[in-house]
């Protein structure tokens, strides 16, 4: 299912904050072009990490994900909350730093949970 409206979800983990955003895609340039958008509106944030899931113009699967120097490898993380939804489009999650470590685990899970977020307030406006 191709995702075809902005949806967003906002977490607080240990006092960083996690902005998560799933949004239509049509390829990676269009995903890259959010990123640099999200770079503008969370100018304190210090990683934006990512994932991609779409076709090429010959229809075939396209998946791609960035870590944005972040430990707990995020960008996997959100792919896979992507593959499992069966969802196209891409998931970006900015992340301003609160000062406490959260360690790889944390960040994992904080990851997750926004991602998880971001879908579930878009498949909950799919159903109205």
């Amino acid at each position: 299912m191709k995702a075809e409206r902005v949806a967003e979800f906002k977490l607080v983990a240990e006092r960083s904050r996690f902005f998560a955003v799933l949004f239509p895609a049509a390829g990676e340039e269009e995903m890259r072009d959010a990123v640099r958008r999200k770079k503008g509106e969370h100018r304190k944030a210090r990683h934006h990490c990512w994932a991609f899931r779409g076709r090429d113009a010959q229809g075939a699967a396209v998946e791609t994900s960035r870590d944005d120097g972040e430990v707990g490898r995020p960008g996997r993380v959100l792919l896979e909350l992507l593959r499992r939804e069966d969802l196209e489009g891409g998931l970006l999650v900015s992340r301003v730093f609160g000062g406490v470590k959260l360690g790889v685990g944390g960040v994992a899970r904080a990851f997750r949970a926004a991602g998880e977020g971001a879908i579930k307030s878009y498949l909950n406006s799919q159903k109205k």
